[in-house]
């Protein structure tokens, strides 16, 4: 086709333009109002709507490519002359704008220098649109990570009142059942009737011990410590837990030796609660993986396992005090609960996250200074 072109068609193609420019930025202004709630409806209108601007619309195919998105306008051309435009995010390329024609019909001649201008404005606008919406996502996850963490200062403010108040009474029952014990001891079966009321005070105290331990009230014993050998050391006391299911467990550091100031008990319950929640939930024959990285910064402990992994709806929830997602009598739920209480306590963090193919990888870091 030739690349003549009258001053009319020149206006019609202007206009064609501008409208596709107009009808793109309300599609765009559309989406943000209403939370980016259909992406993929949004880039096939965008397409068309490219595709209408260009000067022979009929002959011509549009390709959008945003990451792993990829949608077509028309018959796309594997022979064909085209002209694209990289969409870009923050500096870096997230994708592309492409139109193009049949080699056999068209020549370069056959796109207009405003064609390509038009390109360039869409694919701007496009990338404009991706900012905002991760702009928007990165906020969703900081406010529901400020929430998350409010909601766990004020369960753990409410936990330590009770544990405190609870610690007088249990240690009353405790000491006069002993008492009681002294006074009935050539009475069988009341012995064992206040057997079963001291063994029930003593699971009890435990209960609140770990109770104080989400809340940071257990009292530290801070040293710095080689921790690759604590690590070691719980790992090898869990060995007949991972036989059971004959479970494979590596474990790596990244160097001979690491050290962090820390309370030898409370990591060594963190490691403990975390790699036993692992076994509990990985596949027999499923292998955990324990990773010790330390950067200038911080020491990063990462174990992984080949479970179910965390359900969404749980995420939210898994640090909070009895929640479990074990059958009744295989949980408490304050393993989690108290594992985040000591790495609080240490001014350290933990999260989750899904292990590739399936399962979970938690990830443990502590500050080093």
């Amino acid at each position: 086709m030739g690349s003549h072109i009258t001053i009319e068609d020149k206006l019609k193609e202007r206009i064609k333009e501008l409208t596709c420019l107009y009808k793109v930025s309300s599609l765009i202004r559309n989406n943000n109002n209403n939370n980016f709630s259909d992406i993929n409806t949004l880039f096939k209108e965008i397409a068309a709507s490219v595709k209408e601007a260009i000067r022979f619309p009929e002959e011509a195919f549009v390709e959008i490519k945003i990451e792993d998105f990829v949608f077509v306008e028309g018959r796309k051309i594997q022979d064909a002359i085209f002209i694209i435009s990289a969409v870009k995010a923050f500096g870096k390329i997230k994708g592309s704008l492409t139109v193009g024609y049949s080699k056999q019909k068209f020549s370069e001649n056959s796109f207009l220098e405003e064609e390509k201008l038009l390109l360039h404005k869409i694919a701007t606008e496009i990338g404009d649109f991706l900012e905002r919406k991760q702009i928007i996502e990165k906020e969703e996850i900081a406010k529901r990570q400020i929430e998350r963490a409010g909601r766990l200062t004020i369960l753990g403010e409410i936990t330590a009142g009770i544990a405190h108040e609870l610690n007088t009474p249990l240690a009353n029952i405790l000491g006069f059942s002993e008492l009681l014990k002294e006074q009935y001891k050539d009475d069988k079966v009341a012995s064992e009737d206040l057997k079963k009321i001291i063994n029930s005070a003593i699971y009890s105290r435990e209960v609140v011990k770990k109770l104080m331990f989400f809340s940071c009230e257990m009292p530290q014993q801070m040293t710095s410590v080689n921790i690759n050998l604590i690590i070691n050391e719980a790992i090898s006391l869990l060995n007949p837990n991972f036989k059971k299911k004959n479970i494979h467990c590596t474990i790596t550091f990244s160097s001979d030796e690491i050290y962090l100031k820390v309370d030898k008990i409370q990591l060594t319950q963190v490691i403990f609660n975390l790699v036993i929640n692992a076994i509990y939930f990985s596949p027999v024959k499923g292998k955990i993986n324990i990773d010790v990285l330390e950067n200038s910064k911080k020491i990063q402990i990462r174990i992984s396992d080949e479970g179910e992994g965390i359900q969404s709806v749980n995420s939210e929830n898994i640090f909070n005090p009895f929640f479990t997602t074990k059958p009744i009598g295989d949980g408490s739920g304050l393993g989690l609960s108290v594992v985040h209480g000591i790495i609080k306590s240490h001014k350290g963090t933990i999260i989750h996250q899904p292990n590739s193919p399936k399962g979970t990888i938690f990830v443990v870091s502590f500050p080093k200074s």
